[in-house]
């Protein structure tokens, strides 16, 4: 959800200010990358309508920029580094490295609290062992084949960029140890790969997670050693579940795939997603995503992190289906509804514009678009089943007559639409001496199913004559109880 968040500012932002809309997927990391991750940023991005502008190929859709198709401009761009003297070989063995490392660390953690914070700041870094070497040792350990990596070396001083969300932040490079821009397998670190193709691909901005901002002065460096314009930086909020906590899998579905299958619509995601750190400025919260386009801007975001709250999303969603057309929330609808084994009834000229009035019946009901389904089971040509609870309450033995005026009366009733089957109703009820109400239940049970439905009559309307007199028939018919005598 974080990195969809930080796609769509730079989307919004892009989209406002008619730039390019670049992807690039960071797989260079063979351990962490997978088929199954590239395939569920690029389903999760097309779903947000998060389309990117440019890609390898000419010609659209575009696919993404691979890091692992660009090995060798990142070993080339390493190779030049050594030779300008921003950068060195190191032969040290990794794992020493990092056994190094953790007894610092477990050094520190075992000082009194109120030691930790200084000793903190005092941790080991690399020793530039190698940095010290001669030409004629690096010669030697070239001739032996020995593997290395290749390190930045970080000068005096300091680093001071302008972050867009945070305002100026300086690093003194004394925190800042030599590290690595190449891995002795020929792989490129991030913070190489990411400052490459930054340059090959003429970025202006880089909008990413407040959890950059340590590599940014490191960026800074490489963007200067390769004599290269550095781009604007903007450090996004991270996105916190309910407890304040990094948001994570403990807090429920934690990807947009997760989201779409729940029955979420793109539409209130973006909505959703666009103020999770980000604010246009008044009360307004609901936005059409040209809306956001329009609106949106680097300043109004939130330099405070931002809760990830399932129950607004719930509310974005509802708003959403609320104003989005019977006729597109019915063709979205379609696989669950053939699915059902109703086609051509919904899908065809036949009944269509019933369904679509029924669909803007009950979608002010709903929160999410799979609960569409069953709200529209009454209005299609469906077995119906129906609630056993609600049957035995409503659908009582005394109240079997009156069902079978009211049959009666819906099949000669002109016309059939809301109006008039109130009025009747009501009528039918004041004249065999029962509340309306009782009919009103009963009706609805029989009908529908369910205890509890839109209005009525307004049901009654748009599931038809033919169906309602056909629903009320089967049930006096074959389901309903029957009256007993005074013997029981």
């Amino acid at each position: 959800m974080g990195g969809a968040r930080t796609a769509l500012f730079n989307f919004l932002y892009v989209r406002r200010h008619g730039g390019t809309f670049i992807l690039r997927i960071e797989d260079t990391d063979v351990e962490r990358s997978s088929a199954d991750m590239v395939s569920g940023i690029l389903q999760s991005l097309r779903w947000l309508g998060l389309e990117w502008d440019e890609g390898p190929e000419v010609g659209g859709p575009y696919a993404p920029y691979f890091q692992s198709e660009r090995l060798d401009e990142y070993r080339a761009a390493a190779a030049a580094l050594v030779s300008s003297g921003h950068a060195y070989y190191c032969y040290c063995d990794p794992e020493e490295l990092r056994a190094r490392r953790a007894a610092s660390a477990e050094a520190s953690a075992t000082q009194p609290a109120s030691a930790q914070a200084s000793a903190s700041q005092g941790l080991w870094m690399y020793d530039r062992t190698c940095r010290k070497l001669t030409p004629e040792e690096i010669a030697a350990r070239e001739a032996a084949g020995q593997p290395r990596a290749i390190r930045f070396f970080v000068p005096e001083g300091e680093t001071t960029f302008d972050d867009l969300v945070h305002g100026p932040i300086t690093v003194q490079h004394a925190t800042v140890e030599d590290f690595v821009v190449l891995r002795s397998d020929g792989y490129p670190t991030y913070h190489l790969s990411v400052v490459v193709d930054d340059v090959a691909m003429a970025i202006t901005h880089v909008v990413r997670g407040d959890d950059h901002i340590s590599n940014t002065p490191k960026q800074v460096l490489l963007y200067r050693a390769m004599a290269a314009p550095v781009p604007a930086f903007a450090h996004v909020p991270l996105i916190l579940g309910p407890d304040k906590k990094r948001l994570s899998k403990r807090h429920g579905a934690t990807s947009v795939g997760e989201y779409e299958k729940q029955g979420y619509m793109p539409e209130a995601m973006v909505n959703f997603l666009a103020l999770l750190g980000w604010s246009p400025g008044g009360d307004r919260e609901v936005f059409t995503r040209d809306e956001l386009i329009a609106a949106f801007d680097l300043e109004g975001i939130s330099g405070g992190n931002a809760v990830f709250n399932t129950e607004k999303l719930d509310w974005f969603n509802q708003q959403c289906i609320a104003h989005t057309a019977a006729e597109t929330l019915l063709e979205r609808l379609r696989p669950e509804i053939e699915a059902a084994g109703v086609t051509d009834a919904v899908f065809g000229t036949q009944d269509r514009l019933r369904i679509l009035r029924a669909v803007d019946l009950v979608k002010p009901r709903v929160k999410k678009l799979a609960d569409l389904v069953p709200q529209l089971t009454p209005f299609l040509d469906l077995p119906l089943e129906r609630d056993a609870a609600a049957v035995e309450k409503y659908l009582t033995p005394d109240v079997v007559p009156h069902l079978e005026a009211w049959r009666e009366e819906l099949e000669l009733v002109q016309p059939f639409d809301a109006p008039t089957l109130e009025e009747k109703l009501r009528a039918l009820a004041a004249a065999r001496g029962i509340k309306a109400g009782t009919l009103i239940h009963a009706t609805r049970v029989a009908v529908t199913g369910q205890a509890v439905s839109p209005g009525i009559f307004e049901v009654l309307e748009r599931v038809g004559r033919d169906r309602v007199v056909a629903r009320l028939s089967e049930f006096l018919g074959s389901g309903a109880p029957q009256q007993m005598g005074e013997d029981g």
